[in-house]
């Protein structure tokens, strides 16, 4: 026999959990199941009566290519993929508490690309978005065993033809995840006088074996 949780218990565990307890604390104060507790935290069950999200892979849809480009870049950098029981897949991306713009742009992205529940676990010094399905390697088809820095990294044609329409926004998830912007300086004599030069420099940490044609002039 199962029991029905009123809202107002649902409502006190998740203004707890935003105001940065976590779920086993919670679960101890409240004296609910961690399980229980970690289920409305996280929000990854498919909410009742909410349609199934078909793959555009296996569907022969067109996926959001700006918003792909942009989360293919995001998982090569930073993200990681997990198979549970029954075969779902859970797509895994981390993003610092400083920078809750970009963490926003990455949960869009993955709502974008494949409609279903984006949910963000509090982790330290950063927050792990993540998403549920059963087709996100059908998406992302570089999902393998071992870490993806140990073995070479091959995008299938049709990334790479979404790649080198939406150059920019690859690059743009790369940095975000997984890279910076500094500012370089120069010295330069002019007359008797010694100026400075600065200008912006970005760097995106890479796998040890990405390949990825890049159009000549993306980059100008």
């Amino acid at each position: 026999m199962c029991s029905v949780h009123p809202q107002r218990t649902v409502s006190k565990v998740l203004g707890l959990f935003a105001a940065g307890s976590t779920p086993r604390e919670i679960a101890c104060l409240t004296n609910l199941p961690e399980s229980t507790v970690g289920h409305w935290c996280r929000g990854d069950r498919r909410r009742p009566g909410a349609p199934r999200v078909p793959c555009s892979r296996c569907t022969g849809e067109t996926v959001n290519e700006r918003r792909y480009a942009y989360l293919l870049g995001s998982y090569l950098g930073d993200g990681h993929i997990t198979v549970g029981r029954r075969g779902v897949q859970a797509l895994s991306l981390y993003c610092s508490e400083a920078w809750p713009e970009i963490m926003n742009e990455v949960a869009a992205a993955m709502w974008a690309v494949l409609p279903s529940s984006v949910c963000r676990v509090r982790r330290p010094g950063c927050s792990e978005l993540k998403s549920y399905s059963k087709h996100w390697t059908c998406l992302f088809p570089q999902h393998g065993p071992g870490r993806k820095h140990t073995r070479a990294i091959v995008l299938e044609p049709w990334q790479e033809q979404i790649v080198e329409r939406h150059t920019w926004r690859f690059l743009r998830g790369l940095f975000h995840s997984d890279g910076c912007r500094m500012t370089n300086w120069t010295q330069r004599q002019v007359g008797d006088e010694m100026k400075r030069y600065e200008y912006p420099r970005y760097c995106a940490l890479k796998q040890r074996s990405v390949w990825v044609r890049i159009p000549t002039g993306a980059l100008t």
